[in-house]
């Protein structure tokens, strides 16, 4: 039985979504504010987190991010009345692996937090020696845990999901159209410049020298290319 923590100020939301789940066989904690998620989160293990953005005390955005820091690697899946690009583009950007506006349909957001919890619980079997190699940095990506220029940290999912794509075809230019089917998914909000970003994440993470990458190339008018 999967385990979800979820994070919902909203009543009547809660109860649904808690009904729900659970006659679709998940656990589920309910908590209403986000200093009290940060606090079980540091305690206990979940499989998801199913967190609402406009939250008590803390709100979604900075319980999402104090996980990402402190590398809680649980999927998320963010609930929200806020339907703008810009609040999507930002929570997907600091590590969130889904968005779901509210209203939502039932059956639509189970089967997400089914996809979320397979998908995550794939990865997690991945064979702990399957490492790619980034210049004289790695990344492990059954753990995303990574050597990078700032020590030891653990990469959000697309940070990892970018990092393979690059090192899996090196010598080939991949263009941002590309990238964002492969790692966002054909139907995802994120724009080419949220690939733009993420590169210079992984190079200021990755590269020696971030303004003259030796490894991560911009090919002009087409798009980017790994070189062992």
């Amino acid at each position: 039985m999967s385990r979800v923590l979820l994070v919902e100020d909203e009543q009547l939301v809660g109860t649904m979504i808690r009904m729900n789940l659970e006659s679709a066989g998940h656990q589920v904690d309910w908590l209403r504010d986000g200093q009290q998620a940060l606090d079980r989160l540091q305690a206990e293990t979940f499989d998801l987190v199913l967190l609402d953005i406009g939250l008590p005390r803390v709100d979604g955005l900075e319980v999402l991010q104090s996980m990402r820091r402190q590398g809680l690697l649980a999927p998320v899946l963010m609930l929200t009345a806020r339907d703008d690009v810009a609040t999507k583009v930002q929570a997907l950007e600091q590590g969130a692996d889904d968005y779901l506006p509210k209203p939502f349909d039932v059956a639509e957001l189970i089967a997400r937090v089914g996809a979320l919890i397979r998908r995550a619980q794939g990865e997690r079997a991945l064979p702990a020696e399957e490492v790619i190699h980034l210049g004289e940095y790695w990344v492990n990506l059954a753990t995303r845990e990574a050597l990078t220029r700032q020590g030891r940290l653990v990469l959000g999912e697309k940070e990892t999901a970018l990092a393979a794509l690059l090192v899996r075809s090196a010598g080939r230019v991949l263009s941002r159209s590309d990238i964002l089917d492969e790692v966002w998914g054909m139907d995802a909000t994120p724009t080419e410049r949220t690939v733009d970003n993420f590169i210079v994440k992984l190079r200021r993470l990755f590269e020696a020298e971030p303004e003259a990458p030796r490894h991560i190339l911009t090919v002009r008018g087409r798009g980017y290319r790994f070189e062992t």
